[in-house]
């Protein structure tokens, strides 16, 4: 799995993250935004994603609401990941604005 983080206009690339599910790189790719925010200094910073069902659950793992099981261990590791200077709010967005997803695309040309 890969996963890209977009910070004002800058692109993260992020490789060799393991075999998974498009939802285990989802979840991958918002730990990795909550990290690269704190390592820039960020404060208030919103996490934008374009898969509404991991947005959804990761909204309520900022509420400390439960997730279900199938996301537990993402949900740890994203809750942990923004204990130190949590996101104000994690946002859906469709795929053709998500310049993460942007930047994945262009590494594999069709």
């Amino acid at each position: 799995m890969e996963a890209a983080v977009v910070v004002c206009g800058t692109v993260h690339l992020f490789d060799d993250l393991g075999t998974g599910t498009n939802a285990d790189a989802e979840w991958l790719a918002l730990i990795r935004a909550v990290e690269v925010a704190q390592t820039l200094g960020m404060r208030d910073f919103d996490l934008l994603g374009d898969a509404l069902e991991i947005v959804r659950a990761a909204e309520r793992a900022l509420r400390g609401q439960s997730v279900g099981q199938a996301a537990h261990d993402h949900t740890d590791r994203f809750r942990a990941a923004a204990e130190k200077a949590p996101p104000r709010r994690v946002r859906w967005i469709r795929r053709e604005q998500n310049l993460a997803g942007i930047a994945l695309a262009a590494r594999h040309p069709r």
